[in-house]
């Protein structure tokens, strides 16, 4: 069965001085933002999240996290992206977030796909586990 990645949201991108025509949609509440400023959910994130949705991995909604051990993969469908590693009953999952929803969506993955982000960025290649 297959579940929304992020129940009662919806990703669009339009013209923050024309939301009018979003916001009289049916079923449209509010626009997720500061206050009354929208704000946009950075590129990289959907960008992450498109990525998890096009391949056939294991996917499923997750609670945000903040603390972790950030990774990049560095091969198969997810290449280039960056998240949190989990390891749950022995599967790897990679936890890509949307920080302005406060929601996230783990992703499975081959442990071997993956380096430490803070690693990666000293020019070495260590896979985590």
């Amino acid at each position: 069965m297959e579940l929304p990645l992020f129940p009662g949201y919806l990703f669009c991108r339009f013209d923050a001085m024309n939301r009018l025509p979003i916001l009289t949609t049916p079923g449209m509440v509010q626009i997720v933002g500061f206050g009354k400023t929208p704000v946009p959910v950075p590129d990289a994130e959907i960008a992450a999240i498109q990525a998890a949705t096009i391949g056939n991995l294991a996917r499923e909604p997750w609670p945000y996290l903040e603390v972790g051990q950030k990774v990049k993969v560095e091969c198969g469908p997810m290449r280039g992206v960056e998240g949190i590693l989990l390891n749950i009953k022995g599967s790897h999952r990679l936890v890509l977030s949307v920080t302005l929803l406060q929601r996230s969506v783990a992703v499975e993955v081959d442990s071997n796909w993956v380096v430490s982000a803070s690693e990666q960025k000293l020019g070495r290649t260590i896979t985590a586990a």
